[in-house]
């Protein structure tokens, strides 16, 4: 399955939106406010795959929503997501990639990033790790295990108690509120293991993103994550 892609690419463009994109996704302990990039940010116009051997994750919660942006031709962009958040979230074997066509006197590049393995030991688990975590996804495959998990929760009531409160748990991304309906479908559940994940998605946000043994590098053509 190749990446979605819109139009040319110029050379500055390509550098203006690969390199500063790669620092601000494979940061390190960023630890921003949670929801703060996520209410600002016009997304790219070019999804990314992520691939991992497994994700473990508590509190998720997913919903409906969408985001907006500019293809890479400059023209409007909207598309719908379904967005799954998490308190924290263990990522393990993880690979990250984007493809951009048409750079001039190059043709179709390729960036990869790979991250998070998990070791013999507690000691030695060198995961990927984010706290507050909301990821944009337009699709996703895994084999997917659910602890204590409701279905159907009216998506305004995420994050609170059933008087209402915010009982500290994640719930709509803040920020973004007015792209998902308050009365619209959702789930929730206390943990979450997917094996075998093979996502595509718009954005992820989180307040903080560590990635232990980080490797990244580019490549000509398209070579994905899968």
């Amino acid at each position: 399955m190749k990446s979605q892609v819109r139009g040319g690419t110029r050379w500055k463009r390509f550098a203006v939106v690969m390199v500063p994109s790669v620092a601000a996704t494979a940061a390190i302990g960023v630890g921003l406010a949670q929801g703060v990039l996520a209410a600002s940010f016009s997304i790219s116009g070019q999804e990314f795959k992520v691939k991992a051997a497994e994700l473990e994750g508590y509190d998720f919660v997913q919903y409906g929503s969408y985001v907006k942006g500019k293809d890479l031709k400059g023209g409007d962009l909207s598309e719908p997501v379904a967005v799954s958040g998490f308190s924290e979230a263990y990522i393990t074997d993880m690979c990250q990639s984007v493809v951009t066509p048409n750079v001039p006197f190059i043709g179709t590049v390729s960036l990869q990033l790979r991250a998070g393995t998990k070791g013999k030991s507690e000691k030695e688990d060198r995961r990927v790790y984010a706290k507050g975590i909301y990821l944009d996804v337009s699709s996703l495959e895994a084999n997917a295990q659910f602890e204590n998990i409701d279905i159907g929760v009216a998506a305004g009531a995420l994050g609170k108690d059933n008087d209402g409160k915010p009982n500290g748990k994640p719930g709509i991304q803040p920020g973004t509120e007015s792209k998902a309906h308050p009365y619209g479908f959702s789930q929730r559940a206390e943990k979450a293991v997917l094996k075998d994940v093979h996502q595509k998605a718009w954005a992820t946000t989180a307040a903080t993103f560590k990635l232990p043994d980080l490797k990244l590098s580019l490549h000509r053509g398209a070579v994905e994550c899968f």
